[in-house]
């Protein structure tokens, strides 16, 4: 992480919030106790910033300076709200078309699949608060920049999002080698969100019990999968050549 992506210290962190920075996470000392850290605690429940208990060790291996029990990771990005995005989507006369990525957290496969992303035409990318690979200046160049031009969403709990998303008329298209179905046979030309799950353990079994249609990519050689970044282009140029027609 550059140094100009981390701010240390609980009253430059305090202020950072209070003046609008688009915050990644916090990290926060395990057992840290003090009046000053109680007035960034509220911010943080305020404003509902992502944060995590670390032992101080981690956090003396991010910086040597004196962070007093707290560091900030400055977003790279500014998020959006699907909530207020997708009305948008709809009155602009779109089939919104959305990628929601469970558990990516690999930085490279994160930007290369932000560019396949946008280069066809998604509207959104829905990322979980925790457990999603960090939006740094590696994950933005991995993106060639794709990562500045496509809204990307973060919400504390998918499974809540994943209901307002069918709520909302669109469709949830899961990508798993469990499914039944090869990913030509779905249908793209409805209002649609395509979940992509981590390599190693796939889509949650949670979010597979709520989707409407789970697909899966033939594979004919010995390796049981493809790279994820490279399955989500597959299945997203399905979803342009059906649009097209």
């Amino acid at each position: 992480m550059k140094k100009e992506n981390i701010i240390y210290g609980i009253r430059p962190i305090i202020e950072a919030v209070k003046s609008g920075k688009e915050i990644d996470k916090i990290l926060i000392q395990t057992g840290l106790n003090n009046e000053l850290y109680s007035q960034l605690r509220k911010l943080i429940n305020e404003f509902k910033i992502s944060f995590q208990y670390v032992p101080v060790k981690k956090l003396n291996r991010i910086t040597s300076k004196n962070h007093q029990g707290v560091i900030c990771f400055i977003s790279n990005i500014v998020y959006h709200n699907i909530e207020n995005l997708l009305p948008g989507i709809y009155e602009d006369g779109k089939l919104p078309l959305l990628l929601i990525l469970d558990r990516i957290t690999d930085v490279r496969n994160m930007g290369a699949i932000a560019r396949t992303a946008e280069c066809t035409g998604v509207d959104a990318i829905i990322i979980p608060e925790k457990g999603s690979a960090q939006i740094n200046s590696e994950t933005i160049k991995a993106s060639a920049g794709s990562l500045y031009k496509i809204p990307v969403c973060r919400c504390k709990n998918l499974k809540n999002t994943i209901e307002y998303l069918k709520e909302s008329g669109v469709q949830i298209i899961a990508a798993t080698e469990k499914a039944d179905n090869y990913y030509t046979s779905a249908d793209f030309t409805k209002p649609t969100a395509i979940i992509m799950g981590s390599e190693e353990n796939g889509v949650s079994g949670e979010y597979l019990k709520r989707s409407d249609f789970k697909i899966k990519i033939p594979i004919l050689g010995d390796i049981e999968s493809l790279n994820v970044s490279v399955a989500t282009g597959v299945i997203l140029y399905e979803a342009v050549n059906q649009r097209r027609k």
